[in-house]
């Protein structure tokens, strides 16, 4: 019989390995999949992110449920949203076998997170995945957006996308989703991954992003407004503010909403900040 007191035993590479084989998984590059095999790997994730009890957390893309296992050693509860229907299915087993004293803590979603409108019970406190990488910023950002009681998370994701992420105005990476990310938090890396921890090993670094929940910023430009002058700014890097916002209003709009802002109409957009792009926003005659 097992011990149901006991904390979750984690999945090593023999685990993965097995599981993988038992339900014919050849990991696709399509989903972005690279399961993590080293436990430290993911209790070090499971350290960074400060995940306690009194939190609920959601995990997208839990695959085999290596860091799910992790999580559930100290969380109070995890909601784990998975698209692939075996890796959904078979993930409550896994938890059961693994886990048998946590599984009743412990809630698998069959859903892609980018189309997620609601997650069952009580409302998360934590996003702590690894994401896959082909859309880690849509699906962080479309999550930040639709659950506004997560109040802090740690996502492991791309390095250079962990660089883009947490990137200040004025560096060479900053752009579309640092302002973004911005908008919704205080954003930070919280460290780097090899590439020996993943089976299969991907071809790129991995690097921790960790995030707190923050007001946006104070305007009476909606969210929608704010980000549409963000994707224009940045939709021509080389080309200044004047120039390209020109193709959400006619050119005096923009110098008047310029000015108004406060915002040298020869700035380009990566030396601003999200409160800029918000007051930009605000002079601009929406329709």
């Amino acid at each position: 019989m097992s011990d149901t007191s006991a904390g979750p035993r984690l999945l090593g590479p023999a685990d993965v390995r097995a599981l993988a084989a038992e339900l014919d998984l050849r990991p696709t590059k399509q989903r972005g999949q690279n399961f993590v095999i080293d436990a430290n790997t993911v209790r070090r994730i499971v350290r960074e992110s400060g995940v306690t009890a009194a939190d609920v957390v959601v995990e997208v893309g839990p695959g085999l449920g290596s860091l799910t296992l992790a999580l559930l050693e100290v969380a109070g509860r995890v909601v784990a949203i998975e698209v692939d229907p075996a890796l959904a299915g078979r993930l409550p087993e896994t938890i059961a076998t693994y886990a048998p004293g946590q599984a009743d803590r412990f809630e698998v979603v069959l859903a892609d997170a980018m189309r997620i409108e609601a997650v069952p019970g009580p409302p998360p406190t934590a996003l702590v995945a690894n994401l896959p990488y082909n859309v880690s910023v849509p699906v962080l950002l479309h999550l930040l957006m639709l659950l506004p009681s997560l109040e802090r998370g740690l996502v492991m994701v791309q390095a250079e996308v962990a660089d883009r992420l947490a990137a200040p105005p004025g560096s060479k990476v900053y752009g579309v989703p640092s302002v973004k990310a911005a908008w919704f938090a205080d954003v930070r890396r919280a460290g780097a991954i090899g590439r020996n921890v993943f089976w299969p090993a991907p071809n790129v670094d991995s690097g921790l992003v960790a995030w707190t929940r923050r007001e946006p910023p104070e305007t009476t430009a909606t969210r929608e407004q704010v980000f549409a002058v963000v994707d224009a700014a940045f939709a021509h890097r080389r080309k200044v503010l004047r120039g390209v916002l020109r193709s959400l209003a006619p050119a005096e709009d923009v110098d008047a909403a310029l000015e108004r802002a406060g915002v040298d109409p020869l700035a380009r957009g990566e030396s601003l900040r999200v409160e800029d792009f918000a007051r930009i926003a605000e002079g601009l005659p929406w329709r």
